[in-house]
């Protein structure tokens, strides 16, 4: 029960912090999210169903190598690409200025994957895979995925442009700290 209410939750968070606050402003997060938003802003793709699709090839290693992580993190992938879709009419409101946008999407973001990752289950994606990197290695999922984002936002500062590359680091400092903070919490409590 705890895992499907940190799904929903998480899911939440994500949805309104993409939508509510990344998405107005052409901001990415890194990983799949981030992606998903590159092929949003330049093609219109829904970004949940490109997270969807890009998921696939991780979930067959997940499936092959690491099944409890393909269970986990399946459920936590589609709920989660479904309120990113389903939030998207919140794009259209009014929002705060681009460094809060980028600051506070960040942290709702962060929020969201972290709570998720307490409960080892994940949005899929690069999530997946920094969770099975993080086994294999014993380093915090939320550094992996920290870089991982890295390397999806300089990829996607050059596609979209010098200011979408600078607030999108903001974003994904937040998203990282925050992760991180979460999921330390869960290795020093692990009654949580």
């Amino acid at each position: 029960m705890k895992k499907w209410f940190a799904i929903l939750i998480g899911s939440i968070f994500i949805g309104v912090g993409i939508n509510g606050l990344l998405a107005p402003h052409h901001l990415l997060d890194g990983g799949m999210i981030g992606i998903s938003l590159i092929a949003n802003y330049t093609w219109g793709f829904q970004p949940g169903l490109v997270i969807i699709l890009l998921s696939l090839p991780l979930y067959g290693l997940a499936w092959f190598y690491h099944r409890s992580y393909f269970y986990n993190s399946l459920h936590g992938m589609l709920i989660s690409s479904f309120f990113i879709d389903a939030f998207s009419p919140i794009r259209h409101w009014s929002h705060p200025p681009l460094f809060l946008c980028a600051l506070i999407g960040g942290f709702l973001v962060g929020i969201g994957i972290g709570i998720m990752l307490q409960q080892e289950t994940s949005t899929g994606g690069t999530d997946l895979l920094a969770q099975m990197i993080s086994k294999l290695t014993n380093l915090n999922v939320g550094i992996i995925i920290f870089l991982i984002d890295g390397i999806v936002i300089i990829c996607g500062g050059l596609l979209l442009g010098g200011e979408s590359f600078l607030y999108s680091l903001i974003t994904i400092i937040a998203v990282g700290i925050t992760t991180t903070f979460i999921t330390l919490t869960k290795r020093s409590h692990p009654a949580l």
